[in-house]
């Protein structure tokens, strides 16, 4: 683990799991995007089209505010609502005043755009592959005033102790945990989302990946009122449309939650799946990152970047690694499938992978 000051950032942090099936990879099978698959559900689609019989209103986020405030136990006065959580980053980036922003690397590079693109400039603490790119709070420079993580972490699946993630609280010190994938975590355990005691703390919230609504734009921020404040005032008037406020209100019910958590738990076996799968070429060089916790998994294997295109060829689309700072072109990130995909793709995995070292003596 070590921090690392940069002037450039020496990846390209615009990349995203959506430029691999943009295009001529429209009709690839989407092992790059972490959206779920077969969302959003129908009852959620017709919540949805009801609210455009408003669309000449402006739109009014009183409501959606309110339930997204009762579903973690807070005040109205500690929630903001965004269109994504990507807005988020560019109104924490703008609004605060920061002098040693870092963030902790590999993880979603939007952040430390966002940062960069308002004139700051970002330091990195970059986690190890031979640590298990698990954090050690001792790693983050005292004097940050502005550390950003995320929980569970993409690219890595890694979830944090919550408990860790603590110990890099400061008076002075804004923390900022993305949670976008922490409701793919059955019992969400380990979220800090919902916790006041916790000083500088601000928790990001995404309700696009688990419900399939990339397109439409919907998270919200968690922290103290007088950061909310702030980030307000840098916030465009009406900035959540009024079928982004409908989704909103639908995603944090009842019904919404216990939906979330029967996925949480087939995420969970789908993807233990998928790394039993990725297992079996251990002797060809492929690695995955475990324990994995998210909708996805970190792979290292020999000549990636080929298999990469290789893997296209055969109709697969998968997230290149060397975009995250931390990583190289040794790594991918693979999307959490149903089981039939996942067979699938193994199958086509298998004929892109360079053949083991020592391959296995015929029998007899």
């Amino acid at each position: 683990m070590r921090t690392e000051a940069t002037g450039g950032s020496g990846h390209d942090l615009r990349h995203h799991g959506d430029a691999e099936v943009r295009d001529d990879g429209a009709a690839l099978v989407d092992l790059a995007v972490n959206v779920r698959a077969d969302t959003p559900p129908a009852w959620l689609r017709e919540e949805i089209a009801g609210s455009l019989s408003s669309l000449a209103a402006y739109p009014d986020g009183r409501a959606a505010r309110a339930a997204v405030a009762a579903r973690h136990g807070l005040p109205v006065e500690r929630v903001l609502l965004t269109a994504g959580a990507a807005e988020a980053f560019v109104l924490l980036a703008r609004a605060l005043k920061v002098r040693r922003p870092v963030v902790v690397h590999p993880q979603f590079t939007e952040p430390e755009a966002a940062l960069r693109d308002a004139g700051h400039s970002v330091d990195r603490v970059l986690l190890r592959e031979e640590d298990g790119f698990r954090l050690d709070p001792a790693a983050v420079p005292e004097d940050a005033d502005l550390v950003v993580i995320g929980n569970p972490t993409n690219p890595t699946s890694v979830l944090h102790p919550a408990e860790t993630i603590v110990r890099l609280a400061r008076t002075g010190r804004t923390l900022v945990v993305d949670e976008a994938f922490m409701d793919a975590v059955p019992g969400e355990r380990e979220a800090l989302a919902g916790r006041t005691g916790v000083p500088g703390l601000v928790v990001l919230r995404s309700l696009t990946k688990t419900w399939g609504l990339a397109g439409l734009r919907i998270g919200y921020v968690l922290a103290a009122p007088e950061i909310i404040v702030e980030l307000e005032r840098a916030q465009p008037l009406w900035p959540v449309s009024t079928p982004a406020l409908a989704a909103a209100r639908a995603c944090v019910a009842p019904r919404a939650l216990a939906e979330a958590g029967h996925a949480a738990h087939r995420i969970a076996g789908d993807r233990a799946h998928l790394v039993a799968g990725l297992a079996a070429f251990a002797s060809r060089g492929v690695r995955v990152v475990e324990p994995a916790e998210g909708p996805f998994v970190l792979v290292r294997m020999p000549d990636a970047a080929d298999v990469r295109r290789r893997l296209r060829e055969l109709g697969y689309a998968v997230r290149r690694g060397d975009t995250f700072p931390g990583l190289d072109a040794d790594w991918i990130r693979v999307a959490v499938r149903d089981r039939a995909t996942t067979n699938a793709f193994l199958k086509a995995l298998s004929t892109t992978l360079i053949p083991p070292a020592h391959p296995p003596a015929p029998p007899g």
